[in-house]
């Protein structure tokens, strides 16, 4: 198999088809180390926790290394959970047009071979999290319950983007658990805020394999919503706007902050008058503008905890 056949077919001309070493890419394509915005997505709630814990407790001394630690950390963990979800997925990936050419159903590489990369992965990402305190670290532990579950969602219930939600949220705890080695009402609702943000971009997500997964039976809140998902994002982006404003209220943030969270706002009111559910294309790239979306938000809340450590 040539390298250009090898390549996935929703990701071709990235730094792993044109500069990683040969024997590399079906690892790193494994892992979407070709498509990092899901690495992006699961580390903003992250971020967002982090600095609205520093801003609540007016210290910024160890912020940087808590960012760079979250950072490594959302990216190996995105990894080995993508080898996991591809791992029990082959099967249904094999019978659906944009993901036959991963690296598994493909035959790039053998479940073995993804089982050790999984690991190896898992193990960058407890080196990181062992930097911590306990509370952290079991917190940290707890969210591989969720990761464990969530590939199967789609066979049973209309609602897998809720455990996606449940298991790229977790970030929204850690912040708040390795700033004050407790997780309280702010996190909490910070937590919830970031699953109904999950849900909305995750069903823009599924809309392109809304033909294919009802051929195959997999369930999906794309399928469920259909030509209503636009009123599902209001519900969905609104509630989400609504928790994370009451998150912020409830850590006294100042205007940063709120100026941070009107501009995520206008982004995804933007996403929702942009969506066109029947172009697969589109909803690929409003779905990647998410991280754009994470940013604004995070970059208010960051100005807010500097300002308030001054």
């Amino acid at each position: 198999m040539s390298d250009t056949s090898a390549r996935v077919a929703d990701s071709t001309g990235n730094w792993v088809d044109t500069l990683a070493p040969q024997w590399a890419r079906p690892y790193l394509r494994l892992s979407r180390f070709d498509r990092p915005i899901g690495s992006w997505l699961l580390l903003m709630p992250c971020w967002w926790s982090a600095a609205l814990a520093a801003a609540t407790a007016h210290d910024v001394s160890r912020l940087p290394l808590t960012i760079i630690l979250f950072f490594i950390g959302a990216f190996v963990m995105r990894g080995a959970g993508c080898a996991w979800n591809d791992i029990t997925d082959r099967d249904l990936d094999a019978k659906v047009e944009r993901t036959r050419s991963r690296p598994l159903p493909s035959g790039q590489l053998s479940t073995k071979q993804a089982l050790a990369f999984m690991i190896a992965q898992a193990l960058i990402g407890l080196v990181a999290l062992l930097q911590f305190n306990r509370f952290a670290i079991a917190t940290g532990i707890a969210s591989l319950l969720i990761v464990a579950i969530y590939p199967f969602m789609k066979r049973v219930t209309w609602w897998p983007q809720v455990f996606l939600g449940l298991a790229f949220s977790w970030g929204a705890l850690m912040g708040f658990a390795v700033t004050f080695g407790r997780i309280d009402v702010t996190a909490l609702v910070l937590y919830a805020g970031a699953i109904s943000w999950v849900i909305g971009y995750d069903t823009i997500y599924a809309h392109q394999d809304t033909e294919d997964d009802a051929l195959i039976g997999v369930k999906s809140t794309a399928r469920l919503f259909g030509a209503h998902t636009h009123r599902a994002l209001i519900l969905f982006y609104g509630l989400a706007v609504m928790l994370i404003g009451v998150a912020l209220a409830s850590g006294d943030a100042r205007w940063p902050a709120w100026f941070g969270l009107a501009a995520f706002a206008v982004h995804l009111a933007w996403q929702i008058k942009r969506l066109r559910i029947d172009d697969p294309a589109l909803c690929l790239r409003v779905f990647k503008s998410n991280r754009d979306a994470g940013l604004l938000l995070f970059a208010g809340l960051l100005a807010d905890a500097v300002m308030r450590a001054a």
